[in-house]
């Protein structure tokens, strides 16, 4: 990516990302299990954020193949992820947006979105996408904990989000500093493998 198409992605993603942050609901935290305006906000934070990963060499089977996003659990998130990301190209890719119904079709996936409806089940999803180009996201700083790489929440009306340093560099991802900047909280290697 050139120095410009970089600086223009940054500059979009800061402003999805005070978007997103900025974002209040009209709906009480106990209540909002799938609050649409929350969903949208972190389908565009989903199909943004990916311009400030590099994916390991040989992730992709072409320079032109989609960064394929997958979604396991609420599959209402994945129908506004796919609208939302239609106009997106990170690394000049565009995104495919896959349902995720078994554990053997996260294999092609460059994006895993494991929904909080997951929960009980994140060690072993992690665990299934161990040694692949896969980048984990999840909804709960549990996730991280459990070794995921990515944590969107919904806190006190806002996206925030976590970064598990260590899992990413495991897998042999490189995560841009102005990401890490904008962290709610980075985990490094030392801290993701308490336990």
């Amino acid at each position: 990516m050139g120095s410009y198409s970089r600086l223009f992605a940054i500059k979009r993603f800061t402003a999805i990302l005070t978007i997103a942050m900025g974002f209040t609901s009209p709906v009480s935290a106990a209540a909002q299990e799938y609050v649409p305006g929350a969903s949208r906000s972190k389908a565009a934070f989903l199909s943004t954020f990916p311009s400030f990963v590099d994916w390991p060499d040989g992730a992709f089977a072409a320079p032109n193949s989609p960064l394929v996003a997958c979604v396991l659990g609420d599959f209402r998130f994945g129908t506004t992820l796919a609208e939302v990301s239609r106009d997106a190209m990170p690394h000049g890719r565009r995104i495919s947006v896959r349902w995720i119904r078994n554990d053997q079709q996260v294999r092609g996936c460059h994006i895993l979105f494991v929904s909080s409806s997951e929960l009980p089940h994140y060690s072993k999803v992690i665990a299934l996408v161990q040694g692949t180009s896969t980048f984990t996201v999840g909804e709960t700083s549990d996730f991280v904990a459990a070794g995921g790489m990515l944590s969107i929440s919904f806190e006190n009306d806002a996206i925030q989000f976590e970064v598990n340093l260590g899992s990413a560099r495991e897998a042999h991802f490189r995560v841009s500093s102005r990401l890490l900047a904008l962290a709610h909280r980075v985990v490094d290697q030392t801290e993701s493998t308490k336990g």
